[in-house]
């Protein structure tokens, strides 16, 4: 373990009013500014921010504090996750979760015991389905969900979010046959006489929206309640949120006026909503207290690897006639580019496959020419597979990687089945970013993945699943150690919204956002980081979860 210092930083200021409070007795650390590991046994915080952190001798420094034993427990600051999608989280948790079934079979048992519970709902709903791992690795047909409900209609997302499985009810209600045309971005999955089997990629499932129920402020609000108690217990005090319609914009500005944001959110405006130009329009939004901020765009670029979306500059692997989709047209990306980049919004576009990476680092160079904007820390969303030839171009660029650890290990199963052991000398490259100096943004996709910021912590470092597979991390070049992976859930993430002054960290003058754990990340074996349980969690120098 890398050498810690043991410091106490004391801000200097006259802006505390009345008793702050004291947490002793605890095992803490943070990272300051210029990204050192910190350790310390007090936190002294006032106003929600923190004004000092070190040892027992502050007790003596602040005697009218209010103390907290912090019974030798394990400080954090709160974690960042860089890449999720709260609503749908919510939206996860309130309909049937097909994650665990295994195989097309199970998951159409499941959302019937799901319809039979849910008899009032219009249609069904569901996510999480992953056919490569089901015997035969084949896409399901809506026959197997016929069997099972055939009297509304049935839509269950893939675990990636980038194909839907429907029932033929679904395709009835949405006049989806033989003679309906792909849109573009999409693919409808035909059988060998041309009629549809039920699985819809990418931009195929738009075609299902306008005949889906509208979403109510009551669906918002149960939403994102629910899905701000599953992120306070894993820890997580603050989340960049990729990619939202007006809806949500306006009710998470209706939610923060009513200091009643569960977390603390940086959402991206999706470059999918008719209304995205009213957004740009309407400029930052900004709470003063920081739990809002709107300054960013998330434009979608390709699918995913799993689905074969993922837009690659030579065809799959193990589909010789598919090189993937680009779900926002080559021929529209400058006019977008230029658009967003020109009003002054940080551009964070979605690129999985090579194509779509390359695409993304040509435009950004062509429009920070013409409109500017390379200072506005500008974000690739995954950059998972990518020719090794740009990887630098990332750096030159500013372009900051904003990476989900837990992508690696989920998809290490089909990875080279897709793209070939070449091709993989660019994916989930973490490693090779950090060494030449550019910031690694971690999240993890929820609900695409778990929101569990320590599975992603685990696999950033093992590269290992969390049955220890394979013995010694797949592409183990490409791990990072505890601290750097720490980094990225922390400060590189803070840094990627341009918080970093204010949070990703306890040092003096931020929030007071931290969280109590029973495990010490960075003394335990990495292979039990996964298995850290978080105890407490704390915004603003408020306890908001405790286990």
């Amino acid at each position: 373990m890398k050498h810690l210092l043991f410091v106490s930083l004391i801000l200097f200021s006259n802006f505390t009013i009345g008793a702050p409070t004291h947490i002793s007795n605890v095992n803490g650390y943070t990272l300051n500014n210029q990204g050192d590991l910190i350790q310390f046994s007090d936190i002294v915080f006032d106003g929600g921010k923190v004004l000092v952190i070190g040892g027992n001798s502050l007790v003596k420094d602040y005697p009218d504090a209010t103390l907290i034993d912090g019974k030798n427990k394990v400080m954090l600051p709160g974690l960042i996750d860089s890449h999720g999608h709260v609503m749908g989280l919510g939206e996860t948790l309130l309909q049937v979760d097909l994650r665990e079934s295994k195989s097309a079979l199970d998951a159409a048992k499941k959302v019937y015991t799901y319809a039979n519970t849910q008899q009032t709902l219009p249609w069904i709903t569901g996510r999480g389905w992953n056919q490569v791992l089901w015997p035969g690795k084949q896409y399901p047909t809506a026959n197997i969900l016929d069997e099972y409900v055939n009297n509304k209609p049935v839509m269950l997302s893939r675990v990636d979010g980038h194909a839907t499985w429907v029932n033929s009810k679904a395709l009835e209600v949405a006049g989806i046959t033989k003679d309906t045309l792909d849109p573009p971005g999409g693919k409808i999955i035909r059988d060998n006489k041309g009629n549809p089997t039920g699985i819809l990629i990418d931009n195929a499932s738009n075609l299902l929206n306008e005949y889906l129920p509208k979403t109510s402020e009551a669906t918002l609000k149960s939403q994102l309640d629910a899905a701000g108690k599953q992120l306070l217990s894993e820890g997580i005090t603050s989340v960049h949120d990729a990619g939202i319609g007006i809806p949500t914009y306006n009710y998470y500005q209706k939610r923060v006026a009513e200091h009643t944001l569960p977390v603390r959110i940086y959402p991206m405006i999706g470059a999918y909503s008719p209304a995205m130009i009213e957004m740009l329009n309407a400029g930052h939004i900004q709470d003063q207290y920081d739990w809002l901020s709107i300054k960013s765009v998330k434009v979608y670029g390709d699918g995913a690897l799993g689905s074969r979306g993922a837009a690659l500059l030579k065809p799959y692997s193990d589909e010789p006639h598919n090189s993937g989709l680009l779900v926002t047209r080559e021929a529209d990306l400058k006019p977008l580019f230029d658009l967003i980049l020109g009003k002054g919004f940080q551009l964070n576009y979605h690129a999985i496959g090579d194509r779509a990476n390359r695409l993304a680092l040509n435009q950004f160079s062509d429009s920070f020419s013409k409109v500017g904007g390379q200072h506005l820390r500008n974000r690739v969303e995954h950059a998972q597979v990518i020719n090794i030839d740009d990887i630098p171009r990332f750096k030159t660029l500013n372009i900051i990687p904003a990476m989900q650890p837990t992508h690696a290990t989920s998809d290490m199963n089909m990875a080279e089945d897709r793209v070939g052991a070449l091709r993989l000398k660019g994916a989930y490259a973490w490693q090779t970013f950090l060494k030449q100096g550019t910031p690694v943004a971690f999240g993890s996709d929820f609900p695409v993945e778990l929101c569990n910021p320590f599975f992603g912590l685990h696999a950033a470092v093992t590269r290992q699943d969390r049955s220890n597979n394979p013995d010694k991390g797949w592409i183990p070049e490409e791990a990072v150690t505890v601290i750097q992976a720490f980094r990225g859930f922390t400060l590189d993430a803070a840094y990627a919204a341009h918080q970093e002054a204010i949070l990703g960290g306890l040092t003096p003058g931020k929030w007071a956002d931290f969280i109590l754990v029973d495990l010490d990340i960075f003394t335990v074996s990495p292979k039990d980081i996964w298995k850290t349980q978080v105890l407490e969690t704390w915004i603003a120098g408020e306890k908001r979860f405790q286990k």
